[in-house]
């Protein structure tokens, strides 16, 4: 069953950090970088914040934890990392979080490879998928391997694909971009280039987006691909991916 409300709020440059409520006005957070964004929502709209729900250790990811955890007295939940230095509830791979308001379940999945504590949060028909798997994109690999990136990949695209994808950065123009060079013949991604295009002209988000849609357009989810894997080399899965994210390491925007 899907949420009453589930809302990117923006913050620091790109960022968004995710906000679900039910009816009731009780309310989680995912990955609150900064805590200002956060509570003129919550003061705004009535909400009365339960939960904290941290995917890595970044600090834009986990820097207005402490401020909200301390003013609403949520209990924070997050990997079992010592560098996130939070008196937090740690939880890993085949956990779950259970809520009763907003009445939730979690399961949690340990993703690695953007960092080695990574997990991400699925239940409800959402997956809050931190710096993992973005749309039309993935995290660079700042700790992990090719190969645990994309087995992290391939875990999180076999969930079902009406799953609501909500990652923790607003970079799927230039991802479309990127992708569009990679697999030209892809329509369904030529489609999700325009729709995002526009989304961000009538400042919209362009996430949440369905799974389904990632793995129609998401190079990283397409590693086989003919017209993909055809373009990256015919080897094995995991060199293909490698090379796929080095030429996204690489990319640049073009200017306009």
């Amino acid at each position: 069953m899907l949420p009453a409300r589930l809302v990117p709020v923006p913050a620091l440059a790109d960022n968004y950090i995710w906000l679900l409520a039910d009816d009731e006005g009780a309310a989680i957070v995912v990955d609150p970088g900064e805590a200002a964004p956060v509570e003129r929502v919550l003061r705004r709209d009535g909400l009365a914040l339960q939960a904290i729900l941290l995917t890595h250790h970044h600090g834009d990811h986990i820097g207005g934890a402490a401020e909200l955890a301390a003013a609403s007295g949520a209990p924070v939940y997050a990997p079992r990392d010592p560098r996130i230095g939070l008196d937090a509830r740690r939880v890993g791979d085949g956990e779950c979080v259970v809520l009763e308001a907003p009445a939730l379940d979690l399961d949690v999945l340990e993703v690695p490879g953007h960092t080695a504590t990574h997990i991400a949060f699925f239940g409800n028909g959402v997956l809050f998928s931190g710096d993992t798997l973005f749309s039309v994109g993935c995290g660079r690999l700042f700790e992990g391997t090719p190969a645990q990136m994309l087995a992290s990949l391939d875990r999180l695209a076999a969930l079902p694909g009406d799953t609501l994808l909500c990652c923790g950065h607003e970079y799927t123009v230039a991802n479309c971009a990127f992708a569009i060079g990679q697999e030209p013949g892809n329509a369904a991604l030529a489609e999700r280039a325009a729709q995002a295009a526009n989304q961000r002209a009538a400042g919209q988000a362009t996430v949440p987006v369905t799974l389904d849609v990632e793995r129609a357009t998401n190079p990283f989810l397409r590693i086989d691909a003919p017209e993909l894997a055809m373009a990256l080399g015919q080897g094995e899965r995991v060199a293909r991916f490698a090379e796929l994210r080095r030429r996204k390491d690489d990319f640049r925007m073009p200017a306009r």
